[in-house]
């Protein structure tokens, strides 16, 4: 039927539908609506036409002023008819959805509403219709629809999520209170309600994120939306993975859900499967692996090569024990030595002297172990001395060939640092004393150490020169306090490595690649000399999987995420949940990617930035700070509720741990009420001492009754170390009313006492801070490196802190005090010991240690010092 028509002399117009009939004469010609916007009418000389373009389709004769404006309203209603139609059709499919999320009590995911917004018709047709004055031509419904397009549809459909949020909480509380043993807090209901494709739980240290999971697991089955068999729970160890699965067949069976085909496995198990159902050959974990005894075999690896080629040997050892605690920043001035005669601080060589640099320090190591003859600042035999210099004296002399040996603080470029003033004039006036009194100079840069072939030059012009070099790596070191790296660190820091390059999948191509595109400080002659040793043993660690048929974690993970990737098999799992969530490594992430390929899958990863201690397992903290990046956009939550610690500990331990800016800041309250015992430091030089008297105290607590267990029973302490071979270095003697443990603060994860003692409070390689773990060659196998000092030493102190229901207890030497203790000293929930009741002071000068009483080796006098001397040297008198 014709809605709207128009005619004249030889012509006819009608609109039909969603069609355009023009006729003139006897030529019909029909145009659709998306033809007509190429429609137009044009006026010449009081005469009318329509237009297609630049194409007269026929003149209209007779066409009255008011007719044309009609007629033109009639073109320009019909070019935008199937617009409107779109808008009318969106605006119901989205009522629909809005009615069945608030029907259904049932979260709006983000899929629905991506959904939504990519069939949403262009926005702007408002403004369209309103430009071409046809508002009156819109129905109410047409209307409503064109306006709804304007409409902030994720800001609808949030607050329609609240509603729902809401009204589940209030209609499901006594399930939310019996799901657990305990009842959910508001928090942990709210993530279990938050049923969106993508969610992100940030748990604090102690807040229940197993009850989410689970709890969100019964929910998902006794509301309908998932059946058992489709959800997948994945834990990062064989005894999570259990307690999990136990949780769940309990909890499901209290509440009267059926449980049976719920999953809950390892990373490593679901990734054989994965392969097995992929290929129709089930891989084998190497058995090196599967009994923990991966770092022992890069060891004997490390072995084998050392005793079949010399050039590994002397590489490693030359790493080892000269570069691995070489720092690779020019600027980078911490010294840990101090001469009394010369009152000079500096850094202690393995012969026992104190030199004024890290380079210099090194090349004297090196001279050292190849025992070569020299003398440290030897004064130059002729007396220089004058107004404007004072007597010169070389780096490095060698008496058996009367040879001359300066370092350059000069990096790769050849600039000094900025803080060196004058520092170029002075190696002119150097260089011109030599010239002029004819004596032999070496030269050597700490550019050319850290990024050439520093070393080898200055083994080449020495030999040229006449003296012998032996290196002997087993050279027994003069200086007790100098403790190189030792084979099973290195090998440790390798096996990091290597879980980063595999995680990654790096070939060594692609590693030099990565390598020219890092920072300069990183590609060098320190790294090269790394990845030379590396490569070595990756090949020969690849031979002997070759040769068992088996494989590794990190190859079995990154091909089970590439088997799902390219949907060589799929998964019926709709809804994933991820334990730890902040140990996923990046081969991990991409077989969760894997696992949500198809549509209207739900994943929910529960973890804590703040607890990302597992590097040395692949761990890479941009999988959890990404997690856009890596799984598409959705609510990130958190748990900010501990059933663990007091309140003390939970300023104290996140305030220290949340001064890194690159991580998610969140609050943490305790459950419980009070404050709580303070965090106590003791100043002692013997752990064992400390320990023994600490516990013999807490046992007199305990006897009379002032201290009990937290969850009854005994009292449990749980002292937790950096290293494992701190275990034999405490004396295990403990009183029987204590239940005492001794872990590394690794494998305190998860775990938890009434108090928890920490030893080793030092600075230096086997310190806490770890001097071995911070290496910085690992910033070239892994993405983005997390740049703040000590990062995920920080973090592992954070999770030592956690541990305690009751009290922390921290071991520290007054004199070698950890900068970790030097930062809470000031917190006002933390109380000292073991200092004759006087207060620890902070250094005024260097604000990063305190000041201890020190006393005159000459004159006997007494006087504060800062502890951090010799890299301080403030004093102040008694």
């Amino acid at each position: 039927m014709a809605l709207n028509d128009w005619s004249g002399n030889g012509w006819a117009i009608k609109v039909v539908a969603s069609e355009l009939s023009v006729t003139f004469g006897n030529s019909v010609r029909t145009f659709s609506s998306a033809e007509v916007a190429r429609l137009d009418l044009k006026r010449s000389w009081w005469r009318w036409f329509l237009t297609r373009g630049d194409e007269r389709l026929g003149r209209l004769r007779g066409l009255s002023s008011i007719d044309s404006v009609s007629l033109t309203m009639a073109l320009a209603r019909l070019s935008i008819a199937p617009a409107i139609d779109a808008a009318e059709v969106w605006h119901r499919a989205v009522l629909k959805r809005f009615a069945e999320g608030r029907g259904e009590l049932r979260w709006i995911p983000r899929e629905s509403v991506d959904r939504l917004l990519a069939t949403r018709p262009p926005r702007g047709l408002l403004d369209m219709i309103r430009a071409a004055n046809l508002e009156r031509s819109l129905s109410q419904a047409e209307a409503a629809a064109v306006g709804f397009l304007e409409v902030d549809l994720e800001a609808n459909i949030a607050s329609i999520n609240a509603e729902i949020m809401t009204n589940e909480r209030t209609q499901k509380s006594d399930f939310f209170a019996t799901i657990e043993k305990s009842p959910l807090t508001d928090e942990q209901a709210e993530a279990v309600i938050c049923f969106d494709n993508r969610v992100q739980v940030l748990a604090a240290a102690g807040s229940g994120k197993t009850s989410v999971m689970v709890a969100r697991a019964a929910y998902a089955v006794k509301r309908g939306f998932v059946d058992p068999e489709n959800i997948l729970l994945l834990a990062f160890n064989k005894a999570a993975a259990v307690e999990l699965g136990e949780r769940i067949t309990s909890r499901f069976e209290s509440a009267g859900i059926e449980s049976s085909g719920v999953r809950a496995s390892t990373f490593h198990s679901f990734g054989l499967d994965v392969i097995g159902r992929a290929t129709g050959k089930r891989p084998r974990l190497a058995k090196w692996l599967d009994q923990g005894e991966d770092v022992q075999m890069v060891l004997q690896i490390v072995d084998e090569l050392r005793d079949s080629s010399l050039t590994f040997r002397y590489e490693w050892d030359l790493y080892r024990l000269l570069f691995a605690n070489a720092p690779t920043d020019l600027e980078q001035d911490e010294p840990d030595g101090y001469d009394p005669e010369s009152r000079a601080s500096g850094y202690r060589t393995f012969a026992g002297e104190i030199v004024k640099s890290h380079g210099e320090r090194l090349i004297a190591n090196f001279l050292f172990l190849n025992g070569i003859n020299y003398e440290y600042e030897r004064s130059f035999p002729e007396d220089l001395a004058d107004a404007t210099h004072s007597q010169y004296h070389p780096d490095f002399y060698y008496p058996d060939v009367d040879v001359w040996h300066e370092h350059w603080a000069l990096d790769r470029v050849g600039v000094p640092p900025k803080r060196f003033q004058g520092y170029s004039e002075g190696i002119k006036w150097k260089k011109g004393i030599h010239a002029k009194y004819r004596t032999t100079l070496v030269e050597s840069t700490w550019g050319d150490v850290l990024y050439g072939d520093g070393l080898a030059k200055i083994e080449r012009d020495l030999t040229s020169l006449g003296l012998n070099f032996d290196w002997n790596p087993d050279r027994p070191i003069t200086d007790k306090w100098s403790k190189p790296v030792t084979n099973e660190s290195l090998a440790r820091l390798v096996r990091m490595f290597m879980a980063h390059i595999k995680s990654n999948g790096l070939t060594k191509e692609l590693l030099d690649e990565r390598l020219k595109g890092k920072q300069s400080n990183l590609d060098g002659y320190r790294t090269r000399l790394f990845l030379n040793c590396y490569w070595k043993i990756h090949e020969a660690w690849e031979q002997r999987l070759r040769a068992d048929g088996a494989v590794d974690f990190e190859d079995m993970l990154v091909s089970a995420a590439k088997h799902l990737e390219a949907g060589d098999i799929d998964f019926p799992y709709e809804l994933i949940m991820v334990d730890e969530f902040q140990d996923a490594s990046s081969a991990r992430a991409r077989l969760i990617g894997g696992l949500l390929r198809s549509p209207d899958r739900y994943l929910l990863a529960v973890g804590d930035d703040w607890q990302s201690v597992n590097r040395f397992a692949g761990a890479d903290i941009t999988v959890m700070t990404d997690f856009e990046k890596w799984f598409g956009a959705g609510p990130q939550l958190a748990l900010t509720t501990t059933f663990r610690c007091t309140q003390t500990i939970c300023d104290v331990a996140s305030h220290f741990v949340s001064k890194n800016p690159s991580q998610f800041a969140k609050p943490m309250r305790s459950v419980h009420l009070g404050r709580g015992a303070p965090v106590k430091v003791i100043f002692s030089e013997d752990d064992s001492d400390a320990l023994e008297n600490f516990l013999e105290k807490l046992s007199s607590e305990v006897e009379d009754g002032s201290v009990g267990a937290a969850r009854g029973g005994k009292v449990s302490v749980d002292v937790l170390g950096r290293y494992r071979f701190q275990l034999k270095e405490l004396r295990q003697i403990f009183p029987e009313n204590l239940d005492v443990t001794f872990r590394t603060v690794h494998g305190s994860k998860g775990l938890e006492a009434d108090f928890i003692v920490v030893p080793g409070l030092s600075t230096g390689t086997y310190g806490f801070p770890s001097g071995v773990e911070d290496d910085p060659v690992l910033a070239v196998a892994m993405p983005d490196a997390d740049e703040y000092p000590h990062a995920e030493e920080r973090r592992l102190f954070y999770v030592a802190l956690t541990r305690a229901r009751q009290q922390v207890v921290l071991l520290t030497p007054i004199r070698r005090m950890s900068p970790f203790i030097v930062e809470l000293l000031n917190e006002p929930g933390v109380i000292q010991e073991g200092m004759n009741g006087i207060p620890v002071e902070a250094c005024p000068q260097c604000q990063a240690a305190v000041l201890v009483e020190r006393k005159n080796g000459k004159t006997g006098n007494l006087f504060f010092g800062c502890s951090r001397f010799p890299a301080c040297t403030f004093t102040r008198n008694v």
